[in-house]
């Protein structure tokens, strides 16, 4: 009944979909709280606190002139530019609006009702809220007691309906790699119909020797597709530039479930110039990555539980204690990311880090005598 006139009907609501109540948004890294005589800092979003190469802010201003205009759909010229870096065709390359498009657009090429994805858990939020969008079961597995994957858990988790796998190396939020060996392992075990996703939006900053080559598996395996950014070791997360190397099939399959001209002229213009700086890039994400050696190896004097870290973060495994440490955080102006049985803390500058030292020793003691 309507309270102005009760005679008429209360009014209705949309009928949306069941299947978003079974799992949650995307929630993005809080912004950190501004307090008096402290820098704030924001370690909760694993950007690249780097500032942009010169060249790339270059080639942005030379091509933020003409936005009347759509930008070319096909991403030719930097379709171009990652098949010669890559050594792969142009055919194999499929140009998004970040990694997370791809994962759109592979849950609706491979999965709805009638289907089941496998991925590990915890890992990349996004994983349940595109699967779930598509209406497919949702197989989690989770990781082992070091925040790396089971692989023999997953493998065991396929049955009839799997259409769709995701795999993250480095894992996000945890950080650990998977390896070479264990991965084509893996892949022996997948049956050729399924399709499997290999994240590696954080491949630049790996560096154990061990670490999965994804883009020689997918050579030699029709069923994977590698996804990959500029958002983090390229500095351009404020773009949306991601892109999928798959075999011709997969590719064709993608680009009919992206959005057309998603990718802008100016995105495009800046990711053309960072491959072109592409030893530069890569030189950045080494020097990010020894930040990250000597932040998780402090971290573990102090006393903590810190799984191999690969990738521009590091992962406490605080359990019901996470909340309590975001919160001590939050007073000292440093936004992390709280996900429940967690904190992951991107890498910054050292200031940021030296005071997220200093949270965690006094957070230490407090919580843990």
């Amino acid at each position: 009944m309507n309270a102005e006139n009760p005679s008429s009907p209360a009014p209705s609501t949309p009928r949306l979909r069941t299947a978003l109540d079974t799992f949650p948004p995307y929630i993005p890294g809080k912004p950190p709280r501004q307090v008096d005589g402290l820098r704030s800092f924001k370690l909760s979003s694993n950007e690249n606190f780097l500032p942009p190469l010169p060249a790339v802010l270059e080639a942005m201003v030379a091509h933020a002139t003409d936005p009347a205009h759509y930008p070319d759909d096909a991403a030719l010229t930097l379709r171009e530019g990652l098949a010669d870096r890559l050594g792969v065709g142009n055919d194999e390359l499929a140009v998004t609006t970040g990694a997370s498009e791809l994962l759109v657009a592979l849950t609706q090429i491979t999965s709805d009702a009638s289907t089941a994805a496998i991925y590990p858990w915890p890992s990349f939020e996004m994983y349940p809220q595109t699967t779930g969008l598509a209406g497919s079961a949702r197989i989690e597995v989770p990781l082992t007691a070091d925040g790396r994957h089971d692989l023999p858990a997953m493998a065991r988790a396929i049955t009839d309906r799997t259409s769709l796998i995701i795999l993250c190396s480095p894992n996000n939020p945890t950080g650990p790699v998977l390896t070479d060996a264990e991965v084509r392992a893996f892949l022996d075990e997948v049956p050729d119909h399924v399709l499997v996703a290999l994240d590696e939006a954080y491949w630049e900053f790996a560096t154990d020797p061990d670490r999965v080559r994804g883009l020689e598996l997918v050579k030699d395996h029709p069923n994977l597709v590698l996804l990959r950014t500029f958002s983090k070791a390229h500095g351009l997360a404020g773009l949306r530039v991601g892109y999928a190397v798959a075999h011709p099939q997969v590719i064709t399959g993608l680009l009919k479930a992206v959005i057309p001209f998603g990718v802008t002229d100016l995105s495009q213009a800046a990711a053309v110039e960072s491959l072109k700086h592409w030893d530069e890039v890569l030189e950045r994400a080494r020097l990010i990555a020894a930040t990250r050696d000597d932040f998780a190896q402090a971290l573990r004097e102090q006393g903590w539980d810190v799984p191999e870290a690969q990738a521009n973060f590091v992962w406490l495994p605080l359990g019901e204690k996470s909340s309590a440490f975001e919160d001590a955080c939050v007073e000292q102006a440093v936004a992390v990311r709280n996900l429940g049985v967690g904190v992951r803390i991107s890498i910054g500058e050292d200031e940021a880090l030296d005071r997220v030292l200093d949270i965690a020793q006094t957070f230490r003691a407090e919580h843990f005598g």
